[in-house]
């Protein structure tokens, strides 16, 4: 017994002939659609979690340093988590997306 020599190849992209205007119209596409939708979803949550053990460790080793040393791993891991998860997908964007970047006053 040995590894199995390939893994799955995945398409990246939506499927092409899904309508979002009909999505009944074609029923391979609309599941197809849904299972793009939901892995896709799953890659945002694992990044999620890996930044999440990243900051935990980072916690750790620096100790009381731990503000001005992590913080950049803090700011990626709220800009990971905002809009992550199920539920948010009918919900205004201002309430789960991304915040907008503060235009500096010149």
């Amino acid at each position: 017994m040995g590894r199995k020599k390939g893994l799955p190849e995945f398409e990246e992209t939506a499927p092409d002939g899904f309508d979002p205007e009909n999505p009944y119209k074609d029923p391979v596409a609309m599941v197809e659609m849904r299972e793009h939708i939901v892995r896709e979803k799953w890659i945002h949550i694992e990044k999620a979690k890996i930044l999440r053990e990243k900051v935990k460790w980072c916690y750790r080793v620096e100790g009381v340093n731990h503000y001005q040393k992590c913080r950049h791993l803090v700011q990626q891991y709220l800009d990971a988590t905002r809009g992550v998860g199920w539920g948010k997908d009918h919900r205004p964007i201002s309430l789960h997306g991304p915040k907008p970047e503060a235009v500096e006053a010149e």
